[in-house]
């Protein structure tokens, strides 16, 4: 069967560049391959089912420093479609976005299923064909003519998107090389830190709202939200850090030191001369039972039990000693980190189709012309909190862009 476009991938970035390439051109013939039997999943799952399609950030230099891979690229594509478009675009639609307190941008319905919808319906009135169940085993070309091998047949078009996904197995993208294409080795990112003294399992469920988190020995650093578990450390905290630390982290296979400051970034000094001001002021005050800078209860007493600092003690009593180790499990607390936890279903990897060998302006391969790519199947992806989706929606829609002129 033929086609004047294949989309391979029945995920965010494969249904937005299939839409947009028939919006622009209307009557083009378009088939979406999924090889699963399931379409749109991580937009189902994002954000606990919520969906977090972008980021509450409109300019685009900034928007592109939240990518640990790929920030150059998206600086320039985002000139073209960025988080602004995004919510322009399914409003539309009919589907109004919201912004929460942290940037996260959700459906006003707070149902990923309003999301899928929409797609859904957009692809559906535009006469889209999907194919579910197919996985592809070869993409070749012959005198300009695509012809994609499947489970389900084999399939003919003028040209070629692939937005086949993120994948742990370098396997999975065999078919991908064989059009030439070098493959960087896709391993993961967004994941909490498994603690392997598990000291702080106590606590899990506690959070701070303003911790600064740190991989010893390294420049790896992150600040926000800090979430204790009760397998080791999460929240937005660490899930950046893993993102902007993930090469480096996979390299020692999981295994190093994380040093958290609880009360975000501070200096030795500033922190010594407040403790000893707050000695001298608040002397007959019991320790344990008084937490300083907002601290939990039970973080707080378990900070001073590992001081050393007994239950009776009043600050006036506490020695130096103890003073310099509350202060070392203030601003450097010690996690033995051995293995990583998956961050909720939100699986991403970092790794993919090197962009050197695809044309930034129009995300056309320079290897094979008419075979595009989008989404996060190229070496592009960023923090936590829509951005790996807003990569998906710019990269699909500079493609599409590209296919139907």
């Amino acid at each position: 069967m033929k086609f004047d476009l294949v989309v391979i991938g029945g995920g965010a970035a494969g249904f937005f560049g299939a839409i947009q390439a028939a919006e622009r051109k209307p009557g083009l013939k378009v088939l979406i391959l999924e090889k699963t039997t399931k379409l749109l999943t991580k937009v189902k799952v994002s954000g606990g089912g919520r969906c977090n399609v972008t980021h509450n950030n409109f300019n685009p230099f900034e928007l592109a420093r939240h990518y640990p891979r790929g920030e150059k690229a998206l600086k320039n594509l985002f000139k073209s479609f960025q988080a602004e478009d995004t919510v322009r675009w399914f409003e539309s639609k009919g589907v109004a976005l919201k912004a929460e307190e942290d940037g996260r941008m959700f459906p006003i319905t707070d149902d990923s299923q309003t999301i899928i919808d929409c797609l859904m319906e957009q692809a559906h009135s535009r006469k889209i064909r999907l194919e579910l169940g197919a996985p592809v085993s070869a993409v070749k070309k012959h005198d300009n003519i695509f012809v994609v091998e499947t489970s389900q047949g084999v399939f003919e078009a003028d040209k070629v998107l692939i937005a086949a996904g993120g994948n742990a197995q370098a396997q999975a993208y065999q078919w991908i090389a064989d059009t030439g294409h070098t493959i960087i080795k896709p391993i993961p990112s967004l994941f909490t830190f498994n603690e392997s003294e598990k000291k702080f399992k106590d606590l899990m469920g506690i959070s701070v709202p303003r911790a600064e988190v740190k991989i010893a020995g390294t420049k790896f650093v992150q600040e926000g939200p800090l979430l204790i578990t009760h397998w080791g450390l999460s929240g937005p905290a660490v899930i950046k850090l893993s993102a902007w630390a993930a090469e480096y982290l996979n390299g020692i296979q999981y295994t190093f030191q994380a040093l958290v400051s609880w009360i975000g970034p501070m200096k030795e000094m500033e922190f010594m001369e407040g403790l000893q001001e707050h000695k001298k002021q608040r002397g007959k005050q019991k320790v344990t039972t008084n937490p300083l800078f907002g601290l939990p209860q039970r973080l707080w007493q378990k900070l001073c039990e590992l001081s050393e600092i007994e239950e009776t003690k009043i600050w006036a009593e506490v020695p130096q000693k103890n003073m310099n180790k509350l202060m070392e499990n203030m601003i450097r607390c010690p996690f033995q980190i051995k293995g990583k936890t998956t961050f909720k279903e939100e699986f991403v990897t970092c790794g993919g189709v090197d962009l050197k060998e695809v044309d930034l302006e129009t995300l056309q391969s320079k290897l094979v012309p008419g075979l595009f790519f989008a989404g996060e199947v190229l070496h592009i992806d960023g923090e936590t909190g829509g951005f790996n989706f807003q990569a998906a929606w710019t990269t699909a829609y500079v493609a599409a862009r590209t296919i139907a002129s």
